[in-house]
């Protein structure tokens, strides 16, 4: 990515909502999405709009015992224009039980798009299981 500034700004926000999902601040979090974001879910499963985010949060929530902590690693920026396509390298942790009990993978390979509004970058579309998509 050409504009480092959109980099670390879209660095932090990722940080920021990381944190917010882990202390579950979900009415804070979706003020980070666009109006019409995606997220989703799980595959075959999406989300769509902050409200739908937010109730998707919670239930997400839920699922790992109200003790997920997604921790970011590698991240590859690619731009165009006012879109930044991340290609993330994403762990989510979460206590023993809510692991072993867990279906999905806690290590993944996320993309995430985010959409210049304004002043404002905004995810657009959150896909924390990024092209394993494409084996179901």
């Amino acid at each position: 990515m050409q504009d480092k500034q959109a980099e670390e700004e879209i660095r932090k926000i990722i940080d920021e909502c990381d944190h917010l999902i882990q202390v579950e601040k979900f009415d804070e979090l979706v003020n980070y999405y666009t109006e019409d974001a995606t997220l989703v879910v799980k595959p075959g499963l999406e989300a769509h709009g902050r409200e739908q985010i937010k109730s998707a949060f919670i239930k997400i929530a839920a699922y790992f015992d109200n003790s997920m902590k997604p921790v970011e690693g590698k991240m590859v920026y690619l731009s165009g224009g006012n879109v930044v396509l991340v290609l993330a390298q994403t762990f989510l942790e979460a206590s023993e039980a809510a692991v072993k009990n867990s279906e999905f993978g806690m290590e993944r390979r996320a993309t995430y798009i985010f959409q210049k509004v304004g002043d404002h970058w905004l995810c657009a579309i959150d896909n924390s299981y990024g092209t394993s998509l494409l084996e179901t």
